[in-house]
């Protein structure tokens, strides 16, 4: 990967990420265990699973990121 630009992802825990998400709309719907499912409040009414774990892989923030149709550089800046 060239890095030319590109936004550093972020060590964050999964309230962490559900605070950031809280700011554009989505709520917390249930949770089950340990994952968090959040739903966006307005349409498309997305659906997004967050682990609640101290800190969230890096592959699962990118997923998270992807799913609430976010940049890197905009979940960095709710946070």
């Amino acid at each position: 990967m060239s890095g030319g630009g590109t936004a550093t992802l972020p060590v964050v825990s999964g309230r962490d990420v559900v605070r950031a998400l809280r700011k554009i709309g989505y709520f917390l719907d249930h949770q089950r265990g340990s994952h968090m499912v959040l739903r966006q409040e307005k349409q498309p009414y997305r659906r997004i699973v967050v682990p609640d774990h101290k800190v969230v892989a890096k592959g699962t923030l990118r997923a998270i990121i992807r799913d609430a149709g976010l940049t890197v550089a905009e979940l960095n800046a709710l946070l």
